[in-house]
């Protein structure tokens, strides 16, 4: 067996499912929680981690993500998370078939307008790092505000190991 990204792709899938469903259980307040940045509250963080899956998708594939509605959920109330779940399902099922295509070196041109090259494995672990740091995020924010945070410990790879098989 060749060890790949397929595994951490379907953690990284899992635990972003689980975040949602933790915030689900919160009040729309919690929405709003912010660590250091009121800008960058937990709905603006959700919302970035799974608009940037698809800008992921988008990288590799050139071909956005079809997702119920116009685009990535932007969080107004809780219940906006109902979609989010879905949209965010969508797009990490499509990283992990992104992980199934031969790891070449793709050149585009980034936010700044340069022209870069990055491997296709680059682009995937850098989706996974990507979610990961902003999980942590958004409990150290809810904890600041006195929400119930994400449990980290709950969402690491050994508890999906447990879960998963």
């Amino acid at each position: 067996m060749t060890i790949g990204l397929e595994r951490l792709l379907a953690h990284m899938k899992w635990a972003n499912q689980l975040t949602i469903e933790h915030l689900q259980t919160l009040p729309n307040e919690a929405l709003k929680a912010f660590a250091t940045n009121p800008e960058w509250h937990v709905a603006e963080i959700m919302h970035h981690i799974v608009d940037s899956a698809d800008a992921y998708v988008f990288r590799i594939t050139e071909e956005r993500c079809e997702l119920p509605g116009e685009s990535i959920q932007e969080l107004e109330s809780i219940a906006d998370l109902a979609n989010l779940k879905v949209q965010a399902e969508l797009v990490d099922s499509a990283l992990q078939e992104c992980s199934k295509l031969d790891d070449v070196q793709l050149e585009f041109k980034n936010y700044s307008g340069n022209l870069v090259k990055r491997w296709r494995s680059t682009i995937l672990s850098q989706a996974i790092h990507h979610a990961t740091e902003h999980r942590a995020q958004i409990a150290s924010a809810l904890e600041a505000k006195g929400f119930k945070p994400v449990d980290l410990d709950e969402l690491d790879l050994w508890r999906f190991e447990i879960n998963n098989g």
